[in-house]
């Protein structure tokens, strides 16, 4: 028998749409939630919702099923620590850019538990859902901002100032991504600093021909803009870059 022992109310800077999507996306949940999740392996997916295995931080493995059910979901935990448990989710648009997040976190095996053991087990859910949500909406804001950025006519060039007042590297934001320019040894590059998955952001790693997109862990070597994980994904060609009368100027090509 399932007991409901807290639940957890939240709007988020994100729109319903955009919440939805990244209720599907189980591929995230060990890179932007690798504090909670530290691998997952897909066992099945359907427009339903999805099944799959996860790595936890404590080395355990649980399996997982998420099933949509009209304006709710279900987060399932069929195999591990916790199996049985349900969280139940509602999402419904507060407007065009927020979403009304209403959870119901229900455990199994509680009966006969002091009211203290339920109280704590309740602040800890909550406090999970607190940061898993907090990341999430980060993610969404920022995807939502990239996909603003995509719609945007490209310029046919851009004057980026005069070479000497330019600090190397930095980015900017245009043409639909975003783009660093570096200096080495004289020479000027430009290149996407934006995942083709979802349009996240790509950092540098500890290797620096690599760069990974926090939100799902894909990686790119940015000089030749070809995948480092097998993926298959590549990164778009970046504008071209000049020099005129010692003025920086970037090139997009005629459409």
């Amino acid at each position: 028998m399932l007991r409901t022992v807290a639940r957890y109310d939240r709007i988020v800077d994100a729109s319903l749409e955009r919440a939805w999507e990244n209720v599907r996306d189980w591929e995230h949940l060990p890179w932007l939630h690798s504090s909670s999740f530290h691998s997952i392996a897909l066992l099945g997916q359907s427009s339903a919702g999805w099944q799959a295995r996860i790595g936890l931080p404590t080395g355990d493995e649980i399996v997982l099923e998420l099933v949509i059910d009209g304006a709710r979901y279900v987060s399932r935990t069929l195999e591990g620590n916790g199996a049985g448990t349900e969280i139940w989710t509602e999402l419904q648009p507060q407007d065009e850019t927020r979403t009304h997040v209403q959870v119901s976190f229900n455990l199994p095996g509680l009966a006969g538990q002091p009211d203290a053991t339920l109280d704590k087990l309740g602040a800890l859910l909550r406090g999970l859902y607190t940061r898993l949500w907090d990341e999430d909406e980060a993610m969404m804001i920022e995807r939502a901002a990239a996909l603003a950025r995509l719609a945007e006519p490209s310029p046919r060039e851009l004057d980026l100032g005069p070479r000497e007042a330019l600090r190397f590297p930095f980015d900017i934001d245009a043409g639909g991504q975003r783009l660093r320019i570096t200096e080495l040894g004289g020479e000027l590059r430009v290149d996407t600093r934006t995942c083709p998955h979802w349009l996240g952001p790509l950092e540098p790693t500890e290797d620096p021909t690599v760069v990974q997109c926090p939100w799902h862990g894909y990686r790119f070597d940015p000089q030749t803009r070809k995948s480092c994980d097998g993926r298959g994904l590549r990164l778009p060609a970046p504008p071209a870059l000049r020099l005129d009368s010692g003025r920086v100027i970037l090139d997009w090509p005629s459409p």
